[in-house]
């Protein structure tokens, strides 16, 4: 899955809310575009990447506010229907991790359960989703078991779907006393176990910088993918204002608080 178009286009946008600095919340714009790459996993017609879904949004079929990845989740549907994107079964998901935003989007770092998320995909149909988990993230593979096979948080592990090999490490380097944290050393050596793998998408929540002063990441992970560089990695974490970067082999596609349709 190498990217071979020029650019992100704009699809469509979802609105939202999400925590204020200073506090309180505001009114935000997920934005949902569309690359191009090479190839895709057999049987899909689009891949949807997103992370940092940091906020709360209504669903389209109605009720109270659910988390802004629940709220993607349900307008695939919407938006198939409409003809913008493929079918729901159709269309993989790749999480990058971050998902949970407190009840009121009010309060900036909040962390909680994202299962919801995680299911929601599911539930509407795609036929996998793969991903790993952010700082500010509960999730495990037990609260996904019951999902079904096509569904895989992934942390120094990888599973293959369409000829397609995924890979990926979550959390963050850090003191791992706080949640969602690992040692610098630990944190590396997941990932040189899982590009040993051969990985065709790397999926990372805390990621490499990019080339430019504007896309800011890890150095220790670049230095990881410059020794063995998979043709995409994923990650988030930071916001890059322009959300692909050269990377020696392949690209980085940076998802922060973005979701990106890749496509054929």
């Amino acid at each position: 899955m190498r990217i071979v178009g020029g650019g992100v286009e704009a699809v469509t946008e979802v609105g939202y809310r999400r925590a204020r600095v200073g506090g309180g919340s505001e009114a935000a714009r997920l934005p949902v575009g569309r690359l191009r790459v090479d190839r895709l996993p057999a049987g899909c017609d689009a891949v949807l990447v997103a992370g940092d879904l940091q906020g709360v949004a209504p669903s389209p079929w109605g009720g109270p506010p659910v988390l802004l990845g629940v709220a993607l989740a349900d307008f695939l549907t919407v938006w198939a229907q409409e003809g913008s994107v493929p079918v729901p079964e159709r269309v993989g998901v790749v999480l990058a991790g971050d998902l949970y935003a407190a009840p009121a989007a009010d309060r900036r770092g909040a962390t909680g359960a994202v299962r919801d998320v995680w299911w929601a995909f599911a539930a509407a149909g795609c036929p996998f989703v793969v991903g790993v988990a952010g700082n500010h993230d509960e999730v495990s593979t037990a609260d996904l078991a019951e999902a079904g096979p096509h569904v895989a948080l992934l942390d120094g592990t990888h599973v293959d779907v369409g000829g397609v090999r995924f890979a990926g490490v979550g959390r963050i380097i850090g003191d791992p006393k706080r949640p969602g944290r690992r040692a610098e050393e630990a944190q590396t050596a997941l990932i040189d176990r899982v590009l040993g793998a051969g990985p065709d998408v790397l999926i990372l929540h805390e990621g490499p910088c990019g080339p430019a002063p504007s896309q800011p990441g890890r150095a220790e992970p670049a230095a990881r993918i410059r020794a063995a560089p998979p043709a995409l990695t994923v990650c988030g974490h930071v916001h890059w204002p322009v959300p692909v970067a050269t990377a020696p082999g392949g690209h980085t596609l940076n998802t922060d608080a973005r979701a990106i349709l890749l496509t054929v």
